[in-house]
């Protein structure tokens, strides 16, 4: 038995097996349903169900509220069909995905660009080839099955650049990870990694002429990248503003790159912000939060679209903000909350 699943309004439709995800489902068959950290954490892949029923497994709060649950909201990859079910999701708009691949990949370099982030550049097997869009993220396998998804720090285009496909990755280490401590402890060059991808919504819409708001904190900066290099590849004429945060300047930890850039994309233009610094970094430059320089340079949203990357507190208090303050257009707040291992592990139901 399966039951159909039904996206409106692109009319779009899929199966979905008994105790199946929606997203599982939608991914498998090539559905381009929005998502994130596939893990009930950051909100990403919330829809409305118009009919039919669903079970919801256990999720954060801050990613589907009770007052959204009771007006019909879903998150797709912790919801479940129990029958025939159709979902608004204005996100869907056209057929075809790049189809999600595992395959081993070599360690070909690492490379640390401050003392806690990596640099780690993978090859993928000769004559194999990935396909994604410039903001999406690939999924690391652990032994044992465990996984971390990791955002592609170049546009697609850069795949080839260097003769044999690499993916580059920027990884921050975190105290008593259990990957991390690996990258930054025992990890050497021609390791081999199970990698699975591409995976992830996030991404450049292209057929839009709106001048472009970048919000990147801390390694939230990786998609970010990728988007400038996409754009930078399109030849676009959009502006694009990139507003990088971090606690300290070293956070900044590819400054040189995006300055360096400037010179060569004169659609763009960037304001990086630092929140904690000391009086030996001697910054004198913007102070404070990220996302509220924004606001004070772009008081009117209402035309822009954002992209923002980053810690989910950086994305909650964006998206409230920009839509409640600058008026954006909440469809027009395009995000990937970097979810850590904790807060998957604060689900409710599993506190």
């Amino acid at each position: 038995m399966t039951f159909t699943i039904t996206v409106q309004p692109s009319a779009r439709n899929f199966q979905a097996q008994p105790g199946e995800t929606l997203l599982a489902a939608g991914i498998r068959q090539g559905i381009g349903l929005p998502y994130g950290c596939q893990d009930g954490a950051c909100g990403a892949c919330k829809c409305k169900v118009l009919t039919g029923n669903v079970t919801l497994g256990p999720h954060l709060d801050k990613a589907l509220s009770p007052e959204e649950r009771a007006q019909g909201y879903i998150l797709t990859c912790r919801a479940a069909a129990t029958g025939n079910v159709t979902l608004h999701a204005p996100q869907v708009t056209q057929a075809g995905a790049f189809p999600v691949k595992k395959m081993p990949a070599r360690v070909a370099r690492l490379e640390r660009l401050v003392p806690d982030v990596m640099r780690v550049l993978l090859q993928l097997p000769a004559g194999e080839v990935m396909r994604y869009h410039a903001g999406q993220y690939i999924e690391i396998v652990l032994p044992g099955g465990a996984r971390r998804g990791y955002s592609m720090a170049g546009a697609p285009h850069t795949l080839l650049a260097g003769g044999a496909p690499v993916v580059d990755l920027h990884i921050r280490y975190m105290p008593g990870g259990k990957f991390t401590g690996h990258v930054f402890g025992g990890m050497k060059e021609k390791e081999i990694l199970r990698i699975e991808g591409p995976y992830g919504s996030f991404r450049l819409q292209e057929d839009s002429p709106k001048p472009i708001v970048l919000l990147a904190a801390g390694t939230g900066f990786a998609p970010i990248k990728a988007i400038i290099e996409h754009l930078q590849f399109l030849g676009s004429a959009r502006p694009a503003a990139l507003y990088w945060g971090g606690r300290r300047p070293a956070d900044l930890y590819m400054d040189a790159w995006v300055k360096a850039k400037l010179g060569e994309m004169p659609h763009l233009s960037y304001v990086p912000v630092i929140s904690d610094a000391l009086p030996e970094d001697g910054w004198r430059g913007r102070t404070g939060f990220v996302h509220l320089a924004v606001l004070q340079d772009l008081p009117d949203l209402s035309g822009h679209q954002v992209y923002a990357c980053g810690a989910p507190v950086v994305i909650d208090s964006a998206r409230r903000d920009y839509v409640q303050q600058a008026g954006l257009p909440p469809q027009e707040f395009y995000a990937d909350a970097f979810i850590s291992e904790a807060d998957k592990a604060d689900k409710a139901g599993e506190r």
